[in-house]
């Protein structure tokens, strides 16, 4: 099976990547978040009452009122992984949580169903249902749902990029993009499917056709690049300069289609980090991807939208 800790795009923290991640990343990298858990809702279902076991998020809450909040996906190369995943004891989405509460932005770290038990299709409905959830409900927490973000790692960063461009994911919830404010994606996996250079560099089109079907309408039809169209809302991404040369590329694709259809975008190279290694400095002060995420959803206006770059 094709790892993103070995050679190529797709992976977050699978069984490979747990023991790198615990043997490298935990004893330097995890750094608790202080936050109570008195400010902590877990496992609410957001799809209603035949919500499965995975249709579920944990609400991170700040102090006051009237504070962004930022959706998060987790990875897992579309098969793999969840929102209460511990390793080595830590649990390093929720410190992703407790982290941007502790900065006043709320986090809503989701769960979504998983390939084979679903489609790729399901899994983008099921972000776009948690999204129409966070956007209908986080007022009656606190929350003001004109200034929501969403984005996620690996997988979920194509999830959560799929979600922000292509309009009928949220359209079918009554929503469109334009009620985000800003993206953000975290070493990206299969963000331009059809990019050929992506596989030139190393990228496993076996896997892929696994995930999203054969050929080259399929990919197309995945690719969250497809349907980048200017009036999107900006976008933040971020690579791990130790992650493979195809992923790398993903994130960089990802930003010249976004540039090249007018839509805002950075591109940030975190150093000394791997493609598992870099959730962990997603929850630090003192690292690179953390506080571009904060200066990013801090930057955009109080009423959403905001400036682009």
């Amino acid at each position: 099976m094709f790892l993103a800790c070995a050679a190529a795009a797709g992976a977050l923290l699978l069984s490979g990547c747990k023991s790198t991640v615990e043997r490298v990343g935990m004893v330097f990298l995890y750094k608790r978040a202080a936050w109570p858990e008195t400010q902590v809702r877990y496992d609410i279902p957001y799809a209603g009452g035949s919500a499965s076991r995975e249709q579920r998020l944990d609400l991170f809450l700040p102090q006051g009122r009237d504070w962004p909040v930022f959706i998060f996906v987790h990875g897992g190369g579309w098969t793999e992984g969840d929102k209460g995943l511990r390793v080595g004891g830590a649990d390093v989405y929720g410190n992703i949580g407790r982290f941007f509460a502790a900065h006043g932005i709320g986090a809503a770290v989701i769960d979504y169903r998983l390939q084979p038990g679903v489609t790729w299709r399901e899994q983008v409905d099921d972000v776009a249902r948690a999204t129409a959830w966070v956007q209908q409900n986080v007022n009656e927490w606190g929350g003001d749902a004109r200034r929501i973000f969403i984005g996620g790692h690996s997988a979920g960063a194509q999830l959560a990029a799929r979600v922000a461009l292509d309009g009928r994911a949220l359209g079918k919830y009554g929503l469109s993009p334009q009620i985000l404010s800003g993206v953000i994606l975290v070493s990206g996996a299969g963000l331009d499917l059809a990019d050929k250079e992506t596989y030139v560099l190393g990228a496993s089109p076996a896997y892929y056709e696994q995930r999203f079907g054969v050929g080259a309408a399929a990919w197309q039809e995945a690719s969250p690049a497809t349907y980048a169209r200017a009036g999107a809302p900006p976008f933040l991404l971020l690579y791990a300069g130790g992650e493979t040369k195809a992923l790398q590329r993903q994130s960089q694709r990802m930003s010249e289609v976004l540039s090249t259809n007018g839509i805002g975008n950075k591109l940030v190279v975190v150093p000394g980090q791997s493609h598992a290694r870099i959730v962990l400095t997603l929850s630090r002060e003192d690292k690179t991807a953390g506080p571009a995420m904060l200066e990013f959803m801090q930057a955009r206006g109080k009423t959403g939208g905001g400036p682009g770059f």
